[in-house]
Protein backbone atom coordinates (compact mmCIF):
# COMPACT_ATOMS: atom_id res chain seq x y z
CA UNK A 1 0.00 0.00 0.00
CA UNK A 2 1.25 3.48 -0.93
CA UNK A 3 2.13 5.71 2.06
CA UNK A 4 1.84 9.48 1.85
CA UNK A 5 4.97 11.55 2.52
CA UNK A 6 3.72 15.12 3.04
CA UNK A 7 5.26 17.97 1.07
CA UNK A 8 2.82 20.50 2.58
CA UNK A 9 1.75 20.85 6.23
CA UNK A 10 -1.04 18.53 7.42
CA UNK A 11 -3.17 17.90 4.31
CA UNK A 12 -6.66 16.72 5.27
CA UNK A 13 -9.14 14.22 3.80
CA UNK A 14 -12.81 15.02 4.38
CA UNK A 15 -14.58 11.66 4.12
CA UNK A 16 -18.38 11.71 3.71
CA UNK A 17 -20.55 8.57 3.88
CA UNK A 18 -23.77 7.74 5.72
CA UNK A 19 -22.67 4.12 6.39
CA UNK A 20 -20.84 4.08 9.72
CA UNK A 21 -18.88 0.86 9.14
CA UNK A 22 -17.57 2.16 5.80
CA UNK A 23 -16.57 5.49 7.38
CA UNK A 24 -14.63 3.77 10.17
CA UNK A 25 -12.90 1.25 7.90
CA UNK A 26 -11.96 3.89 5.29
CA UNK A 27 -10.72 6.35 7.93
CA UNK A 28 -8.52 3.65 9.44
CA UNK A 29 -7.07 2.71 6.04
CA UNK A 30 -6.31 6.35 5.16
CA UNK A 31 -4.75 7.04 8.56
CA UNK A 32 -2.52 3.96 8.18
CA UNK A 33 -1.41 5.49 4.88
CA UNK A 34 -0.25 8.59 6.78
CA UNK A 35 -3.26 10.82 6.07
CA UNK A 36 -5.24 13.13 8.36
CA UNK A 37 -8.95 12.22 8.10
CA UNK A 38 -12.15 13.91 9.27
CA UNK A 39 -15.38 11.93 8.79
CA UNK A 40 -18.95 13.14 8.19
CA UNK A 41 -22.20 11.14 8.22
CA UNK A 42 -23.83 13.60 5.80
CA UNK A 43 -22.98 16.57 3.59
CA UNK A 44 -24.49 19.27 5.81
CA UNK A 45 -21.32 20.95 7.14
CA UNK A 46 -18.63 19.77 4.72
CA UNK A 47 -18.60 22.95 2.60
CA UNK A 48 -17.94 25.00 5.78
CA UNK A 49 -14.53 23.29 6.01
CA UNK A 50 -13.47 24.22 2.46
CA UNK A 51 -11.98 27.42 1.02
CA UNK A 52 -9.73 28.22 -1.93
CA UNK A 53 -6.77 27.68 0.40
CA UNK A 54 -8.08 24.36 1.80
CA UNK A 55 -5.11 22.01 2.02
CA UNK A 56 -6.78 18.70 1.28
CA UNK A 57 -9.37 16.74 -0.72
CA UNK A 58 -12.95 15.50 -0.33
CA UNK A 59 -14.08 11.88 -0.70
CA UNK A 60 -17.87 11.44 -0.78
CA UNK A 61 -20.43 8.74 -1.42
CA UNK A 62 -22.88 9.58 -4.20
CA UNK A 63 -26.06 8.21 -2.65
CA UNK A 64 -26.80 9.71 0.78
CA UNK A 65 -29.95 11.03 2.51
CA UNK A 66 -30.41 14.79 2.12
CA UNK A 67 -27.70 16.40 -0.01
CA UNK A 68 -26.21 13.72 -2.24
CA UNK A 69 -22.58 13.45 -3.33
CA UNK A 70 -23.12 15.07 -6.74
CA UNK A 71 -24.84 18.09 -5.16
CA UNK A 72 -22.06 18.35 -2.58
CA UNK A 73 -19.43 18.22 -5.32
CA UNK A 74 -21.17 21.02 -7.24
CA UNK A 75 -21.25 23.16 -4.08
CA UNK A 76 -17.54 22.50 -3.40
CA UNK A 77 -16.49 23.27 -6.98
CA UNK A 78 -18.27 26.62 -6.72
CA UNK A 79 -15.89 27.43 -3.84
CA UNK A 80 -12.83 26.16 -5.75
CA UNK A 81 -13.15 24.61 -9.25
CA UNK A 82 -9.72 22.97 -8.80
CA UNK A 83 -10.56 21.12 -5.57
CA UNK A 84 -10.14 17.33 -6.05
CA UNK A 85 -13.40 15.53 -5.22
CA UNK A 86 -13.37 11.72 -5.27
CA UNK A 87 -16.75 9.99 -5.60
CA UNK A 88 -17.68 6.60 -4.13
CA UNK A 89 -20.21 4.77 -6.31
CA UNK A 90 -22.35 1.65 -6.20
CA UNK A 91 -22.39 -0.70 -9.18
CA UNK A 92 -25.45 0.98 -10.70
CA UNK A 93 -23.94 4.47 -10.43
CA UNK A 94 -21.01 4.05 -12.85
CA UNK A 95 -22.60 6.09 -15.64
CA UNK A 96 -23.53 8.80 -13.11
CA UNK A 97 -19.92 8.88 -11.85
CA UNK A 98 -18.54 9.17 -15.41
CA UNK A 99 -20.84 12.13 -16.05
CA UNK A 100 -19.71 13.64 -12.72
CA UNK A 101 -16.07 13.39 -13.83
CA UNK A 102 -16.97 15.33 -16.96
CA UNK A 103 -18.50 17.92 -14.60
CA UNK A 104 -15.30 18.24 -12.55
CA UNK A 105 -14.89 15.23 -10.23
CA UNK A 106 -11.27 14.14 -9.80
CA UNK A 107 -11.93 10.38 -9.79
CA UNK A 108 -14.41 7.74 -8.64
CA UNK A 109 -14.10 4.49 -6.70
CA UNK A 110 -16.58 1.65 -7.14
CA UNK A 111 -17.86 -0.30 -4.13
CA UNK A 112 -16.62 -2.64 -2.82
CA UNK A 113 -13.06 -1.31 -2.94
CA UNK A 114 -9.74 -2.39 -1.49
CA UNK A 115 -8.16 -0.17 1.16
CA UNK A 116 -4.97 0.09 -0.89
CA UNK A 117 -6.92 1.33 -3.92
CA UNK A 118 -8.68 3.99 -1.84
CA UNK A 119 -5.36 5.18 -0.38
CA UNK A 120 -3.67 5.33 -3.79
CA UNK A 121 -6.46 7.42 -5.35
CA UNK A 122 -6.62 9.80 -2.38
CA UNK A 123 -2.83 10.25 -2.23
CA UNK A 124 -2.74 11.14 -5.94
CA UNK A 125 -5.55 13.65 -5.34
CA UNK A 126 -3.67 15.22 -2.42
CA UNK A 127 -0.47 15.47 -4.45
CA UNK A 128 -2.43 17.22 -7.21
CA UNK A 129 -3.93 19.59 -4.62
CA UNK A 130 -0.48 20.37 -3.20
CA UNK A 131 0.75 21.22 -6.72
CA UNK A 132 -2.29 23.48 -7.33
CA UNK A 133 -1.75 25.39 -4.08
CA UNK A 134 1.98 25.76 -4.74
CA UNK A 135 1.33 27.16 -8.24
CA UNK A 136 -1.11 29.64 -6.73
CA UNK A 137 1.47 30.71 -4.16
CA UNK A 138 4.06 31.22 -6.90
CA UNK A 139 1.63 33.21 -9.04
CA UNK A 140 0.73 35.29 -5.99
CA UNK A 141 4.41 35.98 -5.25
CA UNK A 142 5.02 37.08 -8.85
CA UNK A 143 1.79 39.01 -9.25
CA UNK A 144 1.68 40.40 -5.73
CA UNK A 145 3.99 43.27 -6.65
CA UNK A 146 1.63 44.51 -9.37
CA UNK A 147 -1.40 43.97 -7.14
CA UNK A 148 0.13 45.89 -4.25
CA UNK A 149 1.37 48.79 -6.35
CA UNK A 150 -2.06 49.04 -7.99
CA UNK A 151 -3.50 49.67 -4.52
CA UNK A 152 -0.67 51.82 -3.12
CA UNK A 153 0.49 53.88 -6.08
CA UNK A 154 3.82 55.67 -6.02
CA UNK A 155 7.46 55.34 -7.07
CA UNK A 156 8.98 57.63 -4.45
CA UNK A 157 11.37 56.00 -1.95
CA UNK A 158 8.88 56.40 0.92
CA UNK A 159 6.17 54.48 -0.97
CA UNK A 160 8.61 51.82 -2.15
CA UNK A 161 9.54 51.31 1.51
CA UNK A 162 5.87 51.16 2.61
CA UNK A 163 5.19 48.42 0.05
CA UNK A 164 8.33 46.54 1.07
CA UNK A 165 7.22 46.58 4.71
CA UNK A 166 3.69 45.44 3.82
CA UNK A 167 5.02 42.50 1.79
CA UNK A 168 7.26 41.48 4.69
CA UNK A 169 4.46 41.76 7.28
CA UNK A 170 1.86 40.04 5.08
CA UNK A 171 3.86 36.81 5.23
CA UNK A 172 3.42 36.71 9.04
CA UNK A 173 0.48 36.79 11.46
CA UNK A 174 1.84 39.78 13.40
CA UNK A 175 -0.55 42.51 14.55
CA UNK A 176 0.09 45.89 12.93
CA UNK A 177 -0.32 49.56 13.83
CA UNK A 178 -0.68 52.00 10.91
CA UNK A 179 -0.16 55.67 11.66
CA UNK A 180 -0.56 58.65 9.37
CA UNK A 181 -2.37 61.93 8.80
CA UNK A 182 -6.00 62.04 7.70
CA UNK A 183 -6.43 60.84 4.12
CA UNK A 184 -3.02 59.21 3.71
CA UNK A 185 -4.56 55.80 2.96
CA UNK A 186 -4.35 53.90 6.24
CA UNK A 187 -7.37 51.73 5.46
CA UNK A 188 -6.14 51.19 1.89
CA UNK A 189 -2.85 49.92 3.31
CA UNK A 190 -4.69 47.66 5.76
CA UNK A 191 -6.82 46.16 2.99
CA UNK A 192 -3.76 45.73 0.78
CA UNK A 193 -1.95 43.88 3.57
CA UNK A 194 -4.96 41.60 4.04
CA UNK A 195 -5.28 41.02 0.28
CA UNK A 196 -1.77 39.57 -0.08
CA UNK A 197 -1.78 37.62 3.18
CA UNK A 198 -2.81 34.01 3.80
CA UNK A 199 -6.06 35.37 5.28
CA UNK A 200 -7.15 36.99 1.99
CA UNK A 201 -10.07 34.56 1.44
CA UNK A 202 -11.43 35.27 4.94
CA UNK A 203 -13.32 38.36 6.17
CA UNK A 204 -11.84 41.85 6.43
CA UNK A 205 -13.91 43.58 9.12
CA UNK A 206 -13.45 47.35 9.37
CA UNK A 207 -14.50 48.98 12.64
CA UNK A 208 -14.45 52.75 13.13
CA UNK A 209 -13.83 53.05 16.86
CA UNK A 210 -14.87 56.70 16.81
CA UNK A 211 -18.26 56.06 15.20
CA UNK A 212 -19.66 53.31 17.44
CA UNK A 213 -22.26 54.52 19.98
CA UNK A 214 -20.78 54.22 23.50
CA UNK A 215 -23.81 52.32 24.80
CA UNK A 216 -23.63 49.70 22.02
CA UNK A 217 -19.89 49.37 21.47
CA UNK A 218 -19.38 46.22 23.59
CA UNK A 219 -22.33 44.43 21.99
CA UNK A 220 -21.12 45.43 18.51
CA UNK A 221 -17.63 44.07 19.11
CA UNK A 222 -18.23 41.03 21.33
CA UNK A 223 -21.80 40.02 20.45
CA UNK A 224 -24.48 39.08 22.96
CA UNK A 225 -26.80 36.33 24.09
CA UNK A 226 -30.58 36.54 24.44
CA UNK A 227 -31.54 38.69 27.43
CA UNK A 228 -28.04 40.15 27.90
CA UNK A 229 -29.67 43.59 28.09
CA UNK A 230 -33.03 45.20 27.43
CA UNK A 231 -33.93 44.66 23.79
CA UNK A 232 -31.59 41.67 23.26
CA UNK A 233 -34.35 39.40 21.94
CA UNK A 234 -32.01 37.21 19.90
CA UNK A 235 -28.35 36.19 20.11
CA UNK A 236 -25.94 37.72 17.63
CA UNK A 237 -22.30 37.51 16.58
CA UNK A 238 -20.13 40.51 17.33
CA UNK A 239 -17.75 42.01 14.77
CA UNK A 240 -14.76 40.21 16.29
CA UNK A 241 -16.44 36.83 15.89
CA UNK A 242 -17.60 37.75 12.38
CA UNK A 243 -13.96 38.31 11.42
CA UNK A 244 -12.89 34.80 12.51
CA UNK A 245 -9.78 33.63 10.59
CA UNK A 246 -9.58 36.99 8.83
CA UNK A 247 -8.47 40.53 9.66
CA UNK A 248 -9.98 43.01 12.14
CA UNK A 249 -9.24 46.63 11.22
CA UNK A 250 -9.63 49.05 14.15
CA UNK A 251 -9.72 52.53 12.63
CA UNK A 252 -9.29 55.62 14.85
CA UNK A 253 -8.29 53.39 17.74
CA UNK A 254 -7.17 56.50 19.63
CA UNK A 255 -10.86 57.34 20.17
CA UNK A 256 -11.70 54.04 21.88
CA UNK A 257 -12.99 54.57 25.47
CA UNK A 258 -10.50 53.65 28.20
CA UNK A 259 -12.80 51.00 29.70
CA UNK A 260 -12.99 49.21 26.37
CA UNK A 261 -9.23 49.49 25.85
CA UNK A 262 -8.82 47.17 28.87
CA UNK A 263 -11.11 44.56 27.30
CA UNK A 264 -9.45 44.90 23.89
CA UNK A 265 -6.06 44.35 25.51
CA UNK A 266 -7.29 41.08 26.97
CA UNK A 267 -8.69 39.95 23.60
CA UNK A 268 -5.44 40.68 21.79
CA UNK A 269 -3.45 39.04 24.56
CA UNK A 270 -5.55 35.86 25.00
CA UNK A 271 -7.20 35.60 21.55
CA UNK A 272 -10.51 34.78 23.26
CA UNK A 273 -13.82 36.65 23.50
CA UNK A 274 -16.94 36.27 25.64
CA UNK A 275 -20.32 37.44 24.37
CA UNK A 276 -22.31 39.72 26.65
CA UNK A 277 -24.57 37.62 28.86
CA UNK A 278 -22.42 34.49 28.49
CA UNK A 279 -19.62 32.85 30.47
CA UNK A 280 -18.39 30.75 27.55
CA UNK A 281 -15.11 31.82 25.97
CA UNK A 282 -14.75 31.64 22.19
CA UNK A 283 -11.31 31.17 20.62
CA UNK A 284 -10.44 33.93 18.18
CA UNK A 285 -8.06 33.47 15.24
CA UNK A 286 -7.64 36.90 13.63
CA UNK A 287 -4.98 39.45 12.77
CA UNK A 288 -5.54 42.89 14.32
CA UNK A 289 -4.61 45.98 12.33
CA UNK A 290 -5.12 49.27 14.16
CA UNK A 291 -4.91 52.74 12.65
CA UNK A 292 -4.44 56.13 14.25
CA UNK A 293 -3.96 59.69 13.01
CA UNK A 294 -2.65 60.61 16.46
CA UNK A 295 0.75 59.91 18.00
CA UNK A 296 -0.20 57.10 20.40
CA UNK A 297 3.13 57.35 22.26
CA UNK A 298 2.22 60.94 23.11
CA UNK A 299 -1.37 59.96 23.96
CA UNK A 300 -0.06 57.19 26.24
CA UNK A 301 2.29 59.61 27.98
CA UNK A 302 -0.73 61.81 28.76
CA UNK A 303 -2.77 58.80 29.98
CA UNK A 304 -5.25 59.12 27.10
CA UNK A 305 -4.26 55.73 25.72
CA UNK A 306 -3.13 52.64 27.61
CA UNK A 307 0.60 51.95 27.33
CA UNK A 308 0.10 48.17 27.63
CA UNK A 309 -2.41 48.18 24.75
CA UNK A 310 -0.03 50.26 22.63
CA UNK A 311 2.77 47.74 23.20
CA UNK A 312 0.42 44.92 22.20
CA UNK A 313 -0.85 46.41 18.93
CA UNK A 314 2.40 47.89 17.59
CA UNK A 315 4.28 44.64 17.02
CA UNK A 316 4.89 46.20 13.60
CA UNK A 317 4.31 49.90 12.87
CA UNK A 318 3.71 51.24 9.35
CA UNK A 319 3.88 54.98 8.68
CA UNK A 320 1.80 56.31 5.79
CA UNK A 321 3.50 59.40 4.32
CA UNK A 322 1.57 62.60 3.53
CA UNK A 323 1.46 63.77 -0.10
CA UNK A 324 3.79 66.62 0.84
CA UNK A 325 6.53 63.99 1.31
CA UNK A 326 6.00 62.48 -2.14
CA UNK A 327 4.92 65.24 -4.50
CA UNK A 328 6.31 63.53 -7.61
CA UNK A 329 3.76 60.74 -7.06
CA UNK A 330 0.86 63.20 -7.35
CA UNK A 331 0.52 63.20 -11.19
CA UNK A 332 0.58 59.40 -11.46
CA UNK A 333 -1.82 59.08 -8.53
CA UNK A 334 -4.21 61.65 -9.98
CA UNK A 335 -4.34 59.84 -13.35
CA UNK A 336 -5.16 56.56 -11.58
CA UNK A 337 -7.85 58.17 -9.41
CA UNK A 338 -9.37 59.90 -12.45
CA UNK A 339 -9.53 56.58 -14.32
CA UNK A 340 -11.23 54.97 -11.32
CA UNK A 341 -13.77 57.80 -11.18
CA UNK A 342 -14.43 57.55 -14.93
CA UNK A 343 -15.12 53.83 -14.61
CA UNK A 344 -17.42 54.46 -11.66
CA UNK A 345 -19.40 57.07 -13.59
CA UNK A 346 -19.32 54.91 -16.75
CA UNK A 347 -17.42 57.51 -18.72
CA UNK A 348 -14.51 57.17 -21.10
CA UNK A 349 -11.12 57.84 -19.44
CA UNK A 350 -9.99 61.44 -20.01
CA UNK A 351 -6.48 62.47 -20.99
CA UNK A 352 -5.08 64.67 -18.24
CA UNK A 353 -3.21 67.69 -19.69
CA UNK A 354 0.46 67.95 -18.56
CA UNK A 355 -0.19 71.53 -17.43
CA UNK A 356 -2.87 70.31 -15.03
CA UNK A 357 -0.56 67.57 -13.71
CA UNK A 358 2.08 70.21 -13.05
CA UNK A 359 -0.42 72.43 -11.24
CA UNK A 360 -1.58 69.50 -9.12
CA UNK A 361 1.97 68.75 -8.02
CA UNK A 362 2.48 72.36 -6.97
CA UNK A 363 -0.59 72.58 -4.76
CA UNK A 364 -0.82 71.77 -1.07
CA UNK A 365 -3.01 68.76 -0.27
CA UNK A 366 -3.66 68.85 3.50
CA UNK A 367 -6.35 66.19 3.02
CA UNK A 368 -3.77 64.01 1.23
CA UNK A 369 -4.96 61.21 -1.08
CA UNK A 370 -8.58 61.62 -0.01
CA UNK A 371 -8.52 65.27 -1.07
CA UNK A 372 -6.75 64.42 -4.34
CA UNK A 373 -9.42 61.77 -5.04
CA UNK A 374 -12.10 64.44 -4.68
CA UNK A 375 -10.21 66.61 -7.17
CA UNK A 376 -10.06 63.68 -9.61
CA UNK A 377 -13.83 63.21 -9.25
CA UNK A 378 -14.39 66.91 -10.09
CA UNK A 379 -12.09 66.62 -13.12
CA UNK A 380 -14.06 63.66 -14.49
CA UNK A 381 -17.36 65.52 -13.88
CA UNK A 382 -16.03 68.60 -15.71
CA UNK A 383 -15.90 70.78 -12.58
CA UNK A 384 -13.17 73.12 -11.27
CA UNK A 385 -10.44 70.87 -9.87
CA UNK A 386 -9.06 73.58 -7.56
CA UNK A 387 -12.32 75.23 -6.47
CA UNK A 388 -11.86 74.18 -2.83
CA UNK A 389 -8.30 75.57 -2.69
CA UNK A 390 -8.99 79.15 -3.81
CA UNK A 391 -7.65 81.68 -1.33
CA UNK A 392 -5.67 79.04 0.56
CA UNK A 393 -2.19 79.63 -0.88
CA UNK A 394 0.68 79.27 1.59
CA UNK A 395 3.14 82.18 1.43
CA UNK A 396 5.56 81.00 4.11
CA UNK A 397 8.03 79.26 1.74
CA UNK A 398 10.91 81.32 0.35
CA UNK A 399 10.85 82.32 -3.33
CA UNK A 400 13.99 80.26 -4.07
CA UNK A 401 12.44 77.11 -2.59
CA UNK A 402 9.17 77.77 -4.37
CA UNK A 403 10.91 78.12 -7.72
CA UNK A 404 12.97 74.97 -7.17
CA UNK A 405 9.85 73.01 -6.15
CA UNK A 406 7.95 74.38 -9.15
CA UNK A 407 10.71 73.34 -11.58
CA UNK A 408 10.97 69.88 -10.04
CA UNK A 409 7.22 69.30 -10.13
CA UNK A 410 6.85 70.55 -13.72
CA UNK A 411 9.56 68.11 -14.88
CA UNK A 412 8.05 65.27 -12.85
CA UNK A 413 4.60 65.98 -14.29
CA UNK A 414 5.90 65.97 -17.88
CA UNK A 415 7.82 62.72 -17.30
CA UNK A 416 4.64 61.16 -15.90
CA UNK A 417 2.52 62.42 -18.81
CA UNK A 418 5.02 60.94 -21.31
CA UNK A 419 5.68 57.65 -19.46
CA UNK A 420 9.32 58.51 -18.78
CA UNK A 421 10.23 59.34 -22.41
CA UNK A 422 13.12 61.82 -22.19
CA UNK A 423 12.91 62.93 -25.84
CA UNK A 424 9.19 63.77 -25.63
CA UNK A 425 9.73 65.46 -22.26
CA UNK A 426 12.57 67.81 -23.22
CA UNK A 427 10.78 68.70 -26.46
CA UNK A 428 7.57 69.49 -24.52
CA UNK A 429 9.57 71.62 -22.05
CA UNK A 430 11.48 73.38 -24.83
CA UNK A 431 14.92 72.59 -23.40
CA UNK A 432 17.88 70.51 -24.56
CA UNK A 433 18.47 66.87 -23.68
CA UNK A 434 21.58 67.88 -21.71
CA UNK A 435 19.65 70.52 -19.77
CA UNK A 436 16.93 68.00 -18.88
CA UNK A 437 19.55 65.51 -17.63
CA UNK A 438 21.18 68.19 -15.46
CA UNK A 439 17.87 69.34 -13.98
CA UNK A 440 16.78 65.75 -13.26
CA UNK A 441 20.09 65.11 -11.51
CA UNK A 442 19.76 68.34 -9.56
CA UNK A 443 16.26 67.43 -8.33
CA UNK A 444 16.96 63.73 -7.74
CA UNK A 445 14.55 62.53 -10.44
CA UNK A 446 15.08 59.11 -12.03
CA UNK A 447 13.60 58.26 -15.44
CA UNK A 448 12.73 54.72 -14.28
CA UNK A 449 10.32 56.06 -11.67
CA UNK A 450 8.15 57.54 -14.43
CA UNK A 451 8.23 54.62 -16.86
CA UNK A 452 4.76 52.99 -16.90
CA UNK A 453 6.33 49.63 -17.80
CA UNK A 454 8.65 49.67 -14.83
CA UNK A 455 7.56 47.88 -11.64
CA UNK A 456 8.94 48.96 -8.30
Amino acid sequence: MNTYKPTTPSPKVLFVDDEEHLRLASAQALELAGLNVECFANADHVADKVSRNFNGVVVTDIRMPGTNGIELMQKLLEIDPELPVVLITGHGDIQLAVEAMRAGAYDFIEKPFASAHLSDVVIRAIEKRAMTLELRRLRSAVGGRDKLEARLIGRTPVMVEVRRQIRAVAATHADVLIIGDTGTGKEVAARALHAISERRDKPFVAINCGALPAELIESELFGHEVGAFAGAIRARYGKFEHGQYGTIFLDEIESMPQALQVKLLRVIQDRKITRLGSNEQIDLDVRFIAASKEDLELAASKDRFRKDLLYRINVVTLKMPPLSNRTEDIPRLFISLANEAAARYRREPLKVPPALLSSLANKDWPGNVRELRNAAERFVLGLDVFEHQKGQENGSTSLTNKMAALERNVIAAELTAHNGSLKTTYEALGISRKSLYEKMQKHGLSRENFNALNDT
